[in-house]
């Protein structure tokens, strides 16, 4: 779909690219604030704490997300013996990104609604087209985050709320979870599997019935 736009509408395409930016972005940078809030600096140290989208753009992620429309941001690295409350802690680093994401969903939601009522402005407006990427990127971080495979946040809740008896799974996961996640993409856009695609459907839906 994006690249379509690449050669028919080069400004939608860079609308949609500055969006993905916007929205890995923050994503990741919330990681690196809630790591530093919980006693890790590792991130900071690092320079990940920071809103340049060049310190968190994974390329492999970023090519997943204009593909296959959905994708990631280069890992904040966290040194989970610095956190102060555990696996408390680690959650509240996990659920970060998610919950920026979802926030700023909400804000550009809104901010389309009132426009989409009080102005002028037609579908085809730049400005409420961009609106309504940076609402479905934002959507899209979140929601495939909270997957529970790694190296996605939603593992990391998963992995501490697992007794310890399943350690064994959760190393066997730890190490086949990319591998896993690259196979059900795969699998996904191009043997027409649709099982993102239907996950991702339900929200958007829902999405629609608010904004």
């Amino acid at each position: 779909m994006m690249l379509s736009l690449l050669n028919e509408q080069p400004i939608l395409f860079l609308a949609w690219l500055l969006a993905i930016f916007y929205g890995i972005t923050v994503h990741e940078f919330a990681h690196a604030w809630a790591a530093s809030w919980q006693g890790d600096d590792t991130a900071k140290s690092l320079g990940r704490l920071t809103l340049n989208p060049l310190s968190h753009i994974d390329i492999f992620g970023l090519l997943m997300l204009v593909l296959a429309g959905f994708g990631w941001g280069k890992p904040v690295p966290v040194n989970k013996s610095n956190l102060k409350n555990g696996k408390v802690s680690d959650n509240l680093v996990s659920l970060a990104g998610i919950f920026t994401n979802l926030v700023s969903l909400v804000i550009f939601g809104i901010i389309l609604k009132l426009l989409i009522l009080y102005s002028s402005f037609g579908p085809n407006n730049l400005l409420i087209n961009f609106l309504f990427m940076l609402m479905m990127i934002n959507l899209v971080l979140a929601i495939f985050n909270i997957i529970p495979i790694p190296p996605l946040d939603g593992s990391h809740v998963l992995f501490n709320t697992l007794p310890d008896k399943y350690n064994n799974f959760k190393i066997t996961l730890a190490q086949n979870g990319p591998f896993i996640l690259l196979g059900l993409i795969i699998a996904d856009n191009f043997l027409n599997i649709n099982i993102f695609s239907s996950f991702f459907s339900f929200f958007i839906n829902l999405l629609y019935k608010f904004f």
